[in-house]
């Protein structure tokens, strides 16, 4: 079967969103590519290539006839290729050439008498702006030459008109020419841009640290256990079942299981947990989260690409690299102003002339037409949010899937919880030993002996909890299964027999009526009572069940309160599920329901007009999470379901559900907000520029601060943290 490939490519030149359209157009031209998507805000182009479809090379030389470079994999990670420096150094000289032209600028307003000559303003603003601005001219004469004109060409436009009008002034008038200048007024928007760009760098880079952080979690190597002792490997050498040793304070290199050893984890950084985690022998550990103060041997269960930590990565990548319906939308509104604002600012030069204005007046509005038209903001109003939103979602243990999804998320009004393993532990645990005559921990203790290496998940209970409270578990002799009944053995002398009703019967062992009582109340809210006989008579019973998770009753309060109806979804008995369900507050419940029918319910749900988020943790919930508007996997789950869901909890907190509905929703908030604020820009400047009330330098100001503000206003989301 021939499968598609996706290539990444980093492009090194895109300014605005008209950019980013060219790229993307260039690209999906290009034959066998069945998709290209560009995102302005990381400069990262995803190609999906058919099986006989181009290389990267091949890519790269359709980016490269685009008018854009191709970063190498290396630089793009490292910034080996040194063009912040670059840029940095040029940005210096261009501010330090230009506070002359503005101080000039000032005191002429002032009317004070110290000023510049027109020669040196014109020696001042030349390499400003064929040196410095020399990147608009390149990018101007790319995207014209594919038809397809940009913001570069504003740029360009704008200040070589205002320049080149200043210095035939100079060579017609010589210092008569004083006070009929441009040229601070080219400098100061070749320069403002400059700073803009620098700034709008540095907060894209900020937006993507989060996806950073993730990818410098791997360790390049392992310290692997060999007949010889500890050999030092590179991670990519591993293979699942090697034996590893991790020392305290070393990263994980893979996905591991514990052989041996105690230790306190931190995983913060692959699921959110803020609390060291404690690790013993039969425990996972991931990839990427740092060892305590013991030192692990551990078994390679997952390497590579199939770690934990790769999988983050990703899925934080493809939600990141996406574009979202609204962006398109976006887009195509970009491609074809530029071409707009080109005409506008022709008809405003042509009006003020046609209405009387001097030349000046004429030249100076349609100068500032080009230059505030920039729509760098708009081309980076969603890419910037977006970015932000899921890094900031990924630090806290929340994986959404892709853009799609936090645009479905605001709208959720309904979330059904799958109950086994999403709001109880998924395992049964023992909630009470009743022993009327007073000795608990003796009747738990001969209860874990007739029961000890059963692998039966009611016997793991007593067990784990005779283990808990630190009993000593005495030896027991002729332990005998008894099916569908429970077990029975020889401890101390003494015959012992946990199980139900019938087994007590064939051990002739009569139920006591205060007991009889306890036992009825706990099987009446859907708890299991194992009756414990010794020497043939019942001494008491011990209750087990699914306990409910910490933080559900908190997780289904905070989704009440925001106004979402929760519902609950079990396979178990109508009383089980009641009695879950009251203990976290749910009202409605849906039970017993086969897994085949939890899709159905869903299906159900969604054509009666609710919006469902579905959250389950099994196999059996993946049709559920596919079905519903918004699929919720939980973390320790099973992979089918995580594949099937658009947002995956690292950790298995129910709290987290809210959590990931909030940072969908603050993410697409800032969406809208910057979308109104880009458009807002260029509805109030166009008009004011065209009527003269802007002189191109303001103009240039307010383009650089639409797109500063628009990343700035997204970079407020890196301040995001969960309630759970």
């Amino acid at each position: 079967m021939t499968t598609t490939s996706t290539v990444r490519l980093d492009i090194i030149g895109m300014t605005c969103a008209a950019c980013a359209t060219r790229v993307e157009r260039a690209l999906s031209r290009t034959p066998g590519v069945l998709r290209a998507t560009v995102n302005l805000a990381l400069e990262r182009a995803d190609i999906a290539v058919a099986p006989d479809g181009p290389d990267r090379t091949e890519l790269a030389e359709a980016v490269r006839g685009a008018g854009y470079e191709v970063r190498a994999p290396a630089a793009a990670t490292e910034e080996a290729d040194g063009r912040p420096w670059i840029e940095t150094a040029t940005l210096a000289v261009a501010i330090l050439l230009t506070l002359p032209l503005v101080a000039n600028m000032v005191t002429m307003t002032l009317g004070l008498p110290w000023h510049l000559s027109p020669i040196a303003e014109l020696v001042l603003a030349t390499p400003v702006q064929f040196w410095a601005g020399a990147r608009f001219y390149r990018g101007a004469w790319a995207s014209l030459r594919h038809r397809s004109p940009g913001m570069d060409v504003l740029v360009a436009l704008g200040t070589s008109a205002a320049w080149g009008y200043s210095a035939v002034q100079v060579a017609l008038h010589g210092g008569m020419a004083m006070g009929h200048l441009y040229f601070e007024a080219a400098a100061v928007v070749i320069t403002l841009v400059l700073l803009g760009k620098r700034l709008e760098a540095r907060a894209k880079r900020g937006a993507g640290a989060a996806l950073r952080a993730l990818m410098a979690l791997r360790p390049e190597t392992a310290r692997l256990l060999t007949a010889e002792g500890p050999v030092e490997r590179p991670v990519a050498e591993l293979a699942p079942g090697d034996r590893i040793l991790v020392r305290p304070g070393e990263r994980f290199p893979v996905d591991a299981r514990v052989e041996a050893g105690e230790s306190e984890v931190d995983e913060s950084l692959v699921t959110g947990e803020s609390l060291p985690v404690a690790k013993r022998p039969g425990d996972t550990v991931a990839a990427g989260a740092l060892n305590g103060t013991g030192a692990l041997t551990l078994e390679a269960t997952a390497v590579g690409e199939d770690s934990t930590i790769a999988r983050i990565v990703r899925l934080v990548e493809a939600a990141q690299s996406g574009k979202a319906p609204i962006q398109k939308l976006v887009d195509r509104i970009s491609a074809v102003f530029v071409p707009i604002v080109l005409a506008l600012a022709v008809l405003t030069f042509a009006g003020w002339l046609v209405a009387g204005g001097s030349l000046d007046q004429a030249l100076g509005a349609a100068v500032a037409v080009l230059v505030i038209a920039c729509p760098c903001a708009m081309g980076l109003a969603t890419p910037a949010a977006i970015v932000t939103g899921t890094g900031a979602a990924a630090r806290a243990g929340i994986l959404i899937r892709d853009i799609e999804t936090i645009e479905r998320a605001p709208r959720i009004d309904t979330v059904v919880f799958d109950k086994t393993g999403t709001l109880t532990e998924g395992r049964p645990a023992v909630i009470e030993v009743i022993a009327p005559a007073g000795d608990a921990e003796a009747l738990l203790a001969l209860a874990a002996a007739v029961q000890a290496g059963s692998e039966h998940p009611l016997a793991r209970a007593v067990e784990a909890e005779a283990a808990r409270c630190g009993l000593a578990v005495p030896a027991a002799s002729g332990i005998a299964a008894r099916p569908g009944r429970g077990v029975a053995g020889t401890v101390d002398g003494k015959s012992v027999a946990i199980g139900n009703a019938a087994l007590m019967q064939e051990a002739g062992a009569a139920l006591p009526e205060p007991l009889a009582q306890a036992v009825g109340e706990h099987e009446a809210a859907g708890r299991t009572a194992m009756l414990v006989a010794v020497g043939g008579e019942v001494r008491g019973a011990i209750a087990v069940a699914d306990p409910v998770k910490p933080g559900a009753a908190e997780a289904v309060a905070r989704l009440t309160a925001a106004g979402i109806g929760v519902r609950m979804l079990s396979g178990d008995a109508r009383a089980v599920a009641d009695s879950v369900a009251g203990q976290v507050g749910i009202a409605a419940v849906d039970a017993p329901v086969r897994p085949e029918e939890k899709a159905g319910t869903v299906a159900r749900l969604r054509a009666g007009g609710a919006r469902v988020a579905m959250v389950g943790d099994g196999i059996n919930d993946a049709p559920a999470l596919a079905e519903a508007d918004l699929g919720i996997a939980m973390g320790g789950g099973a992979d089918v379901a995580m594949e099937a869901a658009a947002i995956t909890l690292m950790r298995p907190d129910p709290r987290l559900v809210a959590d990931a509905l909030a940072i969908s929703r603050a993410t697409w908030n800032k969406v809208r907000q910057n979308l109104f604020w880009a458009f807002a820009y260029n509805v109030v400047g166009l008009p004011l520029a065209a009527l003269g009330l802007l002189n191109p330098a303001i103009a240039g100001a307010a383009m650089a601060l639409s797109s500063i503000s628009v990343v700035a206003n997204a970079l407020l989301l890196r301040r995001w943290r969960p309630r759970a």
